[in-house]
């Protein structure tokens, strides 16, 4: 199968959705209002509350999200073969993401840009916001401690990306200031942006940095993460406008120069997609497909940790309402192309079946190397460039949007200990310094908890896939209850939303035996959590909009 054809196929559903599918959602379920005053001008602070260019917006909302997940859950997941990871985010993206992106920042924005945990309290009832303050803290501990080890591995395996890497925030700061102090318009800031971005990727390979394998009494990978960590503390302090949202608009940028490149590689080589369609001769101790499939692929199709980041940065920043159909819907298509990328290169970037083979040996395996060698294979061939700098470009790819996602996730994580402050009124824990401290201390604890390297977060990645789509379960419940109330159609969320409860309760159950027969009782335990959470989510949802219906049948016979 010739890889160009998928990818046509692939963009072109992706853009008929945003033209018409995401027109009729904002229309006609969200009604998006443009004169409705959002909270960024109702509180505007100068620091998290900045009415900001919708463009601008949606390079942070769009690189908060898209951050290794898209690339390490699609690259995994072609084991299985190509089609089924193709048809998860091709129509994940259009049905499911987009809508749920959307909705969230919609439902924050209509509610004074609450989160969507705290917001549960209002639209569903104090058990859930309870249920699900502790889902969303978990999905927030794993993807900050995760990927803080990702970049670092990076890093340590490719010196030729530090420089890009941190200098990215360099240039993000200046960016920031050129754009808020309204010295240049934004279309200059945005190439002059792109181009010292890619002139840093160039200069890479020339000026490489490696950490030494030991510093003192830590490892180099664990002096990577304390950095990083130290880099993401104080970046969460910074005002939005400063650093957060010029790095993420700028990384936005580069991402689609990035696939751009990429994708012209691929029409100019028009190489065979060696990975099988369908994958009959998985190897051995690979689990079924489903219900796996639909949590190994989240970023890219659905993922709750978008919610999060809707309802915890992106609606502090929201310009004017109708701007949540391009920052919301139109970055899930990004994050969707990112995924369409990530398959396309893990699965036509080997020569051959049997070079294929030997990447993906075992299930887990591929993921951000696949990645790497596969995209590097195929712009070095269509191209022409070398195959180091080639490597360098994707690895930079990879490591800024991990960074981004860190970024925001950090930020997030110190909102939820100020709403923990708020709901619990423990006033101490409101401060924003204390509440980064928290969330630092809590990362690093999972970090190095389990050993001196900093990867402890690692074991508690497995569940990230399940916990991650039972969040994005509890935020579609929020918004459905939300269609309810205001009796509007209800089953473009409702249905997604089931779905995912479905799978992630099947997902779980699986992963429970998995975890019982190699005898890993300490993820036992949180899978069990997590399946009792999912079973009181489904509860919830069945209660919930009972209620509303019998609520609004009361008010419509009086």
């Amino acid at each position: 199968m010739s890889a160009v054809v998928v990818l046509f196929i692939g963009l072109g559903a992706m853009a008929l959705a945003y033209f018409v599918y995401s027109k009729f959602i904002a229309e006609k379920i969200y009604r998006l209002d443009p004169d409705f005053k959002t909270p960024a001008h109702e509180f505007e602070d100068g620091i998290d509350f900045v009415p900001t260019n919708r463009y601008v917006l949606w390079g942070h909302h769009f690189t908060s999200v898209a951050g290794a997940a898209p690339i390490v859950g699609p690259a995994i997941a072609v084991i299985w073969g190509w089609l089924p990871a193709f048809l998860w985010v091709v129509l994940g993206t259009i049905f499911f993401a987009g809508v749920h992106d959307s909705g969230a920042i919609w439902a924050s924005v209509r509610n004074r840009a609450k989160s969507v945990g705290a917001l549960t309290g209002d639209v569903v009832g104090k058990r859930a916001r309870s249920l699900f303050m502790i889902v969303i803290f978990l999905v927030l501990l794993m993807v900050n401690a995760v990927f803080g080890v990702v970049i670092a591995g990076l890093l340590m395996k490719f010196p030729s990306a530090v420089v890009p890497v941190w200098g990215a925030i360099v240039v993000a700061l200046i960016i920031g200031q050129l754009i808020y102090r309204r010295i240049i318009g934004l279309a200059m800031v945005s190439i002059i942006g792109v181009l010292a971005l890619y002139g840093l990727i160039l200069i890479g390979p020339s000026v490489p940095i490696q950490m030494p394998e030991q510093v003192g009494a830590l490892s180099g990978n664990a002096v990577w993460i304390l950095l990083l960590f130290a880099y993401a503390a104080i970046a969460s302090l910074l005002p939005v406008w400063m650093l957060l949202q010029p790095r993420d608009y700028i990384n936005g940028l580069q991402l689609f120069v990035g696939l751009i490149i990429l994708y012209g590689a691929l029409v100019l080589l028009n190489p065979t997609l060696v990975a099988p369609m369908v994958n009959a001769n998985v190897p051995e101790g690979t689990p079924s497909i489903i219900p796996l499939l639909f949590v190994t692929i989240a970023c890219g199709a659905i993922s709750g940790f978008h919610g999060l980041v809707a309802g915890g940065t992106t609606s502090k920043q929201l310009n004017k309402e109708t701007d949540a159909r391009f920052v919301g819907y139109f970055g899930s298509i990004g994050e969707g192309m990112l995924a369409l990328g990530a398959i396309l290169a893990a699965t036509a970037g080997f020569a051959s079946l049997a070079d294929w083979n030997a990447m993906y040996d075992a299930f887990g395996k591929g993921g951000v190397n696949a990645f790497v060698e596969g995209g590097a294979y195929i712009i070095s061939n269509g191209l022409g460039l070398p195959e180091t700098t080639a490597a360098t470009l994707l690895t930079v790819m990879a490591a800024l949007f991990a960074g981004t996602t860190m970024d925001t996730g950090l930020r997030l994580q110190r909102y939820i200990f100020q709403e923990w402050g708020e709901i619990y009124n423990q006033q101490w824990m409101k401060k924003p310094a204390i509440a980064t401290l928290l969330a630092v201390g809590s990362c690093l604890v999972l970090a190095f908890g389990a050993g001196a390297d900093g990867s402890g977060g690692l074991i508690i990645w497995p569940l990230f896939g399940t916990t991650n789509q039972l969040l994005a379960g509890l935020t579609l419940l929020v918004i459905t209850v939300m269609l309810v109330r205001l009796k509007r159609p209800m089953w473009f969320t409702l249905v997604p939303l089931l779905f995912l409860l479905v799978m992630t309760v099947l997902a779980l159950l699986t992963q429970l035996r998995s975890f019982y027969e190699v005898g890993n009782y300490f993820l036992l335990g949180l899978d069990i959590i997590v399946l009792i959470a999912s079973v009181l989510v489904a509860m919830e949802c069945a209660s919930s909009l009972k209620r509303v219906r019998r609520e609004l049948a009361t008010k419509s016979e009086g």
